[in-house]
């Protein structure tokens, strides 16, 4: 071998961990682990524990609807509007927990990433999970709030699984994505915080879609954003199946194809960026 190959060589960067690693049943044990730590991490010390984390979309429930409900009327026509508002927070508390806490997730964990040979994917997982742990309880919640309030069981509470499955495939792609950009590009938290600002009330979620009725394509817009649809299905298949679904107001289950092929894009671009950018994230640190 030549001098100059030599060198070429002796120079080459060393790559650290791919996203997976090559080893996906690691990379599950790690997350679940880590994301169970992080749920219990989150509570130690806490008199009150898990109320804590109840009580944030409670008391954004309780402000929301005294002003939109009662003193604006919101939500006047609709049935079950206090499960639906409940819910809608529910949502949305989680989609930020889990794409905000994966902002800087790697950064956060600065030592962990620099130190120990790990699947990368496993931190932004990790986030995802421990926000869906949260998720899980709170859906609790709203459904003893939901029969406290009238709604009845119904068969298209059966629509649960795959809403949770299209919600934390969305959470999960924007979260991958975020975390992987933020290693270089620092401006992306106050602009994720106010993308989520702004998501919330192009939400459905303080106010029912039909309040948009005179605004045909605002109400089809608004679905067409995947938290959108995946919000008004929830209200559709676990408050009240006589309201609208998402593909009716839409117009068509083929106009359902935008919002779907936008939570799978979103998927797909968050775990291709993160898998590029895992195996030189510990040097761009």
């Amino acid at each position: 071998m030549s001098a100059h190959a030599e060198r070429v060589d002796f120079g080459r960067q060393i790559q650290g961990p791919s996203a997976l690693a090559g080893d996906p049943r690691r990379f599950l044990d790690l997350t679940l682990t880590l994301a169970f730590q992080e749920f219990k991490l989150r509570f130690f010390g806490s008199v009150l524990g898990y109320l804590w984390q109840l009580m944030r979309p409670l008391m954004l429930f309780g402000v929301l609807y005294t002003v939109f409900s009662l003193a604006l009327r919101a939500g006047a026509g609709i049935r079950y509007f206090p499960a639906v508002l409940l819910l809608g927070i529910v949502i949305f508390t989680f989609f930020a927990e889990a794409t905000g806490g994966a902002v800087t997730a790697v950064v956060d964990r600065e030592n962990l990433v620099r130190k120990i040979q790990f699947p990368r994917l496993v931190v932004p997982a990790a986030v995802v999970l421990t926000a869906g742990f949260n998720f899980a309880l709170n859906l609790v919640v709203v459904a003893i709030f939901a029969l406290a309030t009238g709604v009845r069981p119904h068969w298209t509470w059966l629509e649960l699984p795959l809403i949770i499955c299209l919600l934390a495939m969305l959470a999960l792609g924007i979260a991958t994505l975020l975390s992987a950009l933020y290693v270089r590009f620092r401006d992306l938290k106050p602009i994720w915080e106010v993308v989520l600002q702004l998501t919330f009330y192009a939400t459905p979620i303080i106010y029912p879609i039909e309040a948009l009725h005179r605004h045909e394509f605002l109400q089809r817009l608004e679905l067409f954003f995947p938290l959108g649809m995946i919000v008004q299905q929830a209200r559709h298949a676990l408050i009240d199946p006589g309201a609208a679904s998402a593909a009716s107001q839409i117009g068509g289950w083929d106009r359902m194809v935008v919002p779907l092929a936008l939570i799978a894009g979103i998927f797909v671009l968050g775990l291709w960026v993160f898998n590029r950018e895992a195996p030189r994230i510990a040097e761009d640190l």
